[in-house]
């Protein structure tokens, strides 16, 4: 489409994006079909993401919505163009964020409008006003933040997300967890991924299962629906065993299902559609344990994935070379498969704003005994890449032309090799010792996981093995991504925190603990200098490769051995606090450039093609959709029955 437009439309700090799809047309008709099928089931769980993310989300999103479409639908002229736009501003952010609270810094969203006009625009629609949603949206100081990581908190008690109830204290959470882990057992489950914790009527703590007949099981049966629609077009009879496995587990809630689900999803690889679906990522629990619903379908693109593929091949010999002690080593690096992808649909946890790379599963063991399933999401780069052309970013953040002109040579292409790099090997090296807890690190073990794939990336970017590989043009590439790496861990990633605050998602906090650490064990090789404004300066790139190995070798360390105190040390030294004179700085340059920190993405629409039996003979892709409508939509196509 020569006309395609990856830039769509800005609210508050947010710019939204299109991604196409080029490689749908080159499908057949029944992999297209497949395709559709597994995106209805990828947008079925949209509103258990919703709920989990804070139990009041829902109400609110409906009566937010019920004022949307009356005002839309031109039942009033509105008396106060300011207010109206403030809501309609709120509304677009709870629907980017999924919820009340911001996607990424976590805290409940300030509405722009007055609580009165709210209640009077629900009584103008006869919508009965309920006093305790009112206070929810209006009161700063009810459910201020979604996920806190607060070092010394109750994490349960200051958080509004909704994987406990909210009587229940983190202390008594983490001793229910403990004593159901066997610790001699090489093959355990994740316990309490798929389950709200509670109290019942005698006060006991339980487990609420997400499951057929369970909680969230009217959204989990039409996930189940659409899932048996798709096994019908499996490519072949190891997918179609995959999809049998994984209704499995919908209708059962056991957790040894979906470790089955997960080694049979990971040794399926020759299919030319793929998908994941399901409770995946921990990052919304402050204790880690309990994982969001997510869906997505990705098509391989076969172009790009020789670049993943020669990582793959590889993985022995970069486990082999890494910086870290002989005990953290794998032995054998088995079923490690990476690729390429153009993203087909996203779902859940990833929508609208989508990670870039992924690599599952998460268990340790199965990992370690069967391997993984890395990769990149070329698509969504691409747009990420076409929507900053020309943004002026770089010249206003980058020291000097010299720099300059190094990241606008390499810098997308090593973005990528390092995505690469972190999902295919990072996440896929190492192992833990026996018997330690997969869990031991608690609330710091996101950020050192990413940490520790981040560290593997930088390490080897900057490895002979690279041109060796043909996947750098020459030894000076990789300086591209280790100056763009530290400016945003020290310097530009502080734009996405309000002033006052300090870093608290994982990503962020990784991001800074690792150009911090480096920066001071440097010896003056990188150093941020202050003047009128600030600049990261690198004056000997090759002196940081050895230090970031030290810090991989630390941070394997600490994984390894479980090892939560030097884990809680290093985060907390260097991961959180915030320099409140260069976060001033950094907001009021990046203000002045009119950009928006965070990008998510708008979906492609599809459309099925029916013959005169009614039957689906063809899909066809449409990606014109505007953003309330894709909204309304999902809304109206699934329709919200949680609290049912």
């Amino acid at each position: 489409m020569t006309d395609f437009q990856y830039n769509d439309i800005r609210f508050a700090d947010i710019q939204m994006l299109r991604y196409q799809v080029p490689g749908f047309e080159a499908l057949t008709p029944r992999q297209r079909i497949l395709v559709y099928y597994l995106s209805e089931a990828a947008l079925a769980g949209r509103d258990i993401l919703w709920d989990q993310n804070c139990r009041y989300n829902l109400p609110i999103r409906r009566i937010l919505e019920a004022v949307y479409v009356e005002m839309k639908n031109g039942k009033w002229k509105v008396k106060n163009e300011g207010e109206w736009e403030a809501f309609e501003t709120y509304l677009k952010r709870v629907w980017f964020a999924n919820g009340i609270h911001h996607h990424y810094s976590m805290d409940k969203f300030q509405p722009g409008f007055s609580r009165e006009f709210l209640e009077g625009k629900l009584r103008e629609i006869g919508y009965p006003i309920d006093e305790e949603l009112m206070e929810v949206i209006f009161n700063p100081d009810v459910l201020p933040k979604r996920e806190s990581q607060e070092d010394g908190e109750d994490l349960l008690q200051t958080s509004a997300m909704n994987y406990y109830a909210p009587d229940i204290r983190q202390n008594e959470a983490e001793q229910f967890y403990n004593a159901m882990k066997q610790t001699d057992n090489p093959h355990p489950v994740m316990y309490g991924m798929n389950s709200r914790l509670e109290h019942d009527e005698k006060g006991q703590l339980v487990e609420r299962v997400w499951k057929s007949g369970g909680m969230y099981g009217k959204q989990i049966d039409r996930i189940i629906y659409w899932l048996r629609q798709a096994r019908e077009v499996a490519e072949n009879d190891a997918q179609q065993a995959v999809i049998d496995t994984l209704i499995d587990f919908y209708q059962t809630g056991d957790l040894s299902t979906f470790d089955q689900y997960t080694i049979q999803w990971v040794m399926e690889t020759a299919s030319e559609v793929d998908f994941t679906n399901g409770f995946t990522e921990v990052y919304g629990d402050p204790l880690g344990l309990k994982a969001s619903w997510e869906g997505y379908v990705n098509l391989k693109d076969h172009k790009a994935t020789w670049r993943t593929q020669q990582l793959s091949d590889n993985a022995q010999w970069f486990e082999d070379h890494s910086p870290v002690d002989p005990r953290f080593k794998k032995e054998i690096c088995c079923g490690i498969t990476a690729k390429v992808v153009e993203a087909a649909i996203l779902g859940g946890d990833l929508y609208p704003a989508s990670a870039i790379g992924i690599n599952l599963p998460n268990s340790n063991w199965v990992r370690q005994e069967h391997g993984s399933k890395s990769v990149t999401i070329g698509n969504l780069t691409h747009a990420y890449a076409e929507a900053a052309k020309g943004n002026g970013f770089r010249q206003e953040f980058v020291a000097d032309v010299e720099t300059l002109q190094l990241l606008d040579k390499y810098d997308e292409a090593l973005d990528d090799l390092h995505t690469d790099l972190h999902e295919c090997l990072g996440h896929g090296s190492g192992k833990l010792l026996p018997g330690v807890d997969p869990d031991a690190l608690k609330a710091y073990g996101s950020t050192i996981e990413e940490a520790r794939a981040d560290l593997f990336a930088l390490y080897y970017i900057a490895d002979p093995k690279m041109a060796e590989l043909r996947l750098v043009p020459n030894m000076e590439a990789y300086k591209s991504q280790y100056y763009s790496y530290m400016m945003n861990g020290l310097l530009t990633q502080l734009v996405r925190i309000e002033p006052g605050r300090q870093i608290e998602e994982a990503h962020m906090r990784n991001r800074a603990l690792i150009a911090r650490w480096v920066m001071e064990h440097s010896n003056g090789a990188m150093e941020v200098e202050k003047g009128e404004k600030s600049y990261l300066v690198i004056s000997d790139y090759a002196a940081l490769r050895p230090v970031v190995g030290r810090l991989l070798a630390e941070v394997q360390r600490i994984k390894s051995e479980g090892d939560y105190e030097a884990a809680r040390d290093l985060v907390e030294n260097y991961g959180v606090k915030v320099d409140a004179a260069l976060h001033e700085e950094m907001l009021r340059r990046y203000r002045a450039l009119d950009l928006a920190p965070y990008k998510g993405f708008i979906n492609p629409r599809y459309h099925a093609v029916r013959n005169k039996n009614g039957e689906i003979v063809d899909v066809e892709i449409e990606y014109g959709e505007k953003y309330d409508e894709q909204m309304l939509r999902y809304g109206k196509e699934n329709p919200d029955v949680v609290s049912e």
